[in-house]
Order: C-alpha cells, then structure tokens, then sequence
C-alpha cells in the first residue's frame, strides 16, 4: 500500500510510501482520503509524512502526459482537494516533511498547520514554471497564504528550489530538525496542539483561512 496509518496515542501519522517517489496519482490520492477519513473519525491531530529522504515529487507527470485533458483536469483538482481538506481541517495537521517535497508535495505542505523538515541535501519548491506548467488556483492561493510575500515571485513564478534552512526563511516549512528526528518532533507538536480546545482550534483557522478556501473552493467547481 502506498498509504498508511497508525495511531500513536491520540495522534494519526500518516505515511506516503509508494516505493518511488510518492508521486500523487488517483492510487495515492484514494489512500490519503481513506487514511483522513479515518483520521478525522479517531484522532485528535494528524501528521503527514512521507519515506526517509522524500516527502513528495508531485503529480504523477508520466501518468498525466498520457492522459486526456479531462483525465488531467480531475487529477489536478482531486489533488487540489485534498490539500484544501489539509488546509480547512478542524484538527490540527503537522507535516513531517522527511525530504524533497516539490511542485504538488510543497502544497501539500502549505496545507498543513506546522511543518517540520529534514535537515539534508533536499529541495523543496515549485517548479511549475520551470517544465513550461501554469498552476492551478490552489497552486498560487495556498503559497500566498503561507509564505512570506517577499518571496512569492522567486518561489512561484521564478520557481527557485531552496534547501531545507531556505524553506524556512520562505514559508514552506516552520522548523528544520536532524532527519532522525523529524517524524517524533513532528508528532509531539501534534500531541500538544491536539490538546488544545478543538472547537476554537477549528474556528479560529476556519476565520483566518476562510478568504483563501472560498477562492479555492470555487475554482475546484469551475
């Protein structure tokens, strides 16, 4: 399986493993719904983390550049659903970010609340506009709400890649740790922020996010 779930205490980890390169496909895409159904069901906070050295590469580009447009188009908003589901979620949700996360694996970072990385040699980054790529809605909306916006062109429409400490500066990740270290950090800030008072945890993020999920919203439904 690509995906799964254990439950540490209150918390649920869920793990991207595909073997590859965790590239976002309807197969990874049905095991990360099922895993937040779940979630959603039994704990209080969640973690998403990927395998050592690899958060996520992104789309699947080789399933997609044999695709129809409309095969295109529903993968693209699928995985721009999920992340709103990351983004607008009442429970806390904390990313392990375990190593390169890229093009669609950084907005799977901008949709969670705290985000951890791995301390290495790795890249993270949108690299859209590198491979001649126009980003979806969610693709602009969900970095303009998490990173710094002195940043936004060089990492947007510039497409520079950063290392892990440069993520930092620019929003995509909130602490780097050793990569050893990464899943348990990750999951002891879960633990505390699960403690918090869920109601207000989820609508003080619901009032703050509101604008950014409309806007998201509505372009998944166009």
């Amino acid at each position: 399986m690509s995906v799964t779930l254990d439950m540490n205490g209150d918390v649920a980890v869920i793990t991207m493993n595909d073997g590859k390169a965790n590239a976002v496909n309807p197969a990874l895409l049905e095991g990360l719904e099922a895993a937040m159904d779940k979630a959603e069901a039994d704990a209080k906070a969640v973690v998403l983390t990927g395998k050592p050295g690899l958060f996520s590469a992104g789309f699947d580009l080789k399933l997609m550049n044999g695709a129809s447009r409309e095969e295109v188009t529903a993968l693209v908003n699928r995985g721009g659903a999920f992340a709103l589901r990351l983004y607008g979620n009442k429970l806390p949700v904390v990313a392990a970010c375990t190593g390169h996360a890229i093009a669609m694996g950084v907005f799977l970072l901008a949709g969670c609340d705290t985000r951890i990385g791995a301390a290495g040699e790795f890249a993270i980054g949108a690299n859209e506009t590198v491979n001649g790529m126009t980003l979806p809605i969610f693709g602009i909306e969900l970095p303009r709400a998490r990173l710094d916006p002195r940043f936004l062109t060089e990492a947007i429409v510039q497409a520079k890649m950063y290392d892990p400490e440069g993520a930092v500066k620019v929003g995509y990740l909130d602490q780097v740790v050793d990569a050893d270290k990464v899943l348990d950090t990750a999951t002891g800030i879960a633990a505390q922020l699960g403690e918090l008072p869920n109601g207000a945890y989820a609508a003080n993020k619901m009032l703050i996010r509101a604008q950014t999920i409309a806007t998201i919203e509505a372009s998944l439904k166009g």
